[in-house]
């Protein structure tokens, strides 16, 4: 007897699913929104950036693109403001079936120029941020009793170090070893939590080194020379990798760290 392989078409469908995002307006943010909205989830999106038309956009464009969207101005930086996402997520889309924390930050500099109210503050939101959301949403899936998926977002830092990013990787590495915990506590209800680890890709605080002459040239071409395709990441390299792990195609995946990075972690 052959064994019947479900539909690849139902493998990455998220029809039905109710989906939040962390940093919805950031560019990772911004394109998983768009990438779980394509696939079917009703998502909201959270964040507090200083022109809120920035989160308001992503969510019209989700909109008009026949796509189910929400925002809600408010980061998950505290336990009352996880709080609040969490219960206006509940009010407007039944529950919670996928978290993508995408929201993030870094303050560059060695061990010897950070002060360590700089250190504190990047531990902050790219650890304790995670901790607060991941754990906020662990219960509610808990709760519900569906199972469910959590994408946090580590980056090729958090395992290769590098100059200048001393708060960033410690933070990272941290954020690897959250989703190992989170994953092995959260397994036995069905709930899978994995990451993406991107390297340097497009954004608004990269979008020097995308420069075509000058000192971004320059580092560019550096940084490229450790990635053996060759480019650095843009937003849409992430698509893929953020709706995977959010789909049924990655039910039996948990604890995993997937680098998008072009190879960099390789050589």
């Amino acid at each position: 007897m052959g064994i019947e392989l479900p539909k690849i078409s139902d493998l990455f469908n998220l029809t039905g699913k109710s989906a939040l995002v962390t940093g919805g307006a950031g560019s990772l943010g911004s394109v998983a929104s768009k990438a779980l909205a394509g696939a079917g989830a009703e998502v909201m999106l959270a964040d507090e950036c200083g022109d809120q038309s920035r989160l308001n956009i992503v969510v019209k464009e989700i909109r008009e693109g026949g796509g189910k969207a929400h925002a809600i101005h408010v980061r998950a930086d505290s336990e009352e403001h996880v709080a609040t996402i969490m219960k206006e997520v509940v009010e407007k889309q039944g529950g919670v079936d996928i978290l993508m924390v995408a929201s993030g930050w870094n303050k560059p500099g060695n061990s010897q120029q950070v002060t360590v109210q700089d250190f504190d503050a990047v531990m902050e939101a790219n650890v304790r941020s995670t901790f607060l959301i991941s754990q906020a949403v662990g219960k509610r899936m808990i709760e519900q009793g569906r199972g469910g998926k959590i994408v946090l977002t580590s980056s090729v830092r958090g395992l290769v170090a590098t100059n200048n990013s001393i708060g960033y990787c410690t933070s990272k590495a941290a954020t690897d070893m959250l989703t190992k915990c989170f994953s092995a506590e959260f397994a036995p209800h069905g709930i899978r939590v994995n990451a993406i680890a991107p390297t340097i890709f497009r954004s608004p605080l990269t979008a020097w080194l995308f420069e075509e002459q000058g000192r971004g040239a320059e580092a560019r071409k550096s940084v490229v020379q450790r990635i053996p395709m060759g480019r650095l990441g843009e937003p849409c390299d992430f698509v893929g990798s953020i709706v995977f792990l959010s789909s049924p195609a990655a039910d039996f995946i948990t604890g995993h760290i997937m680098y998008v990075d072009g190879g960099f972690v390789t050589v």
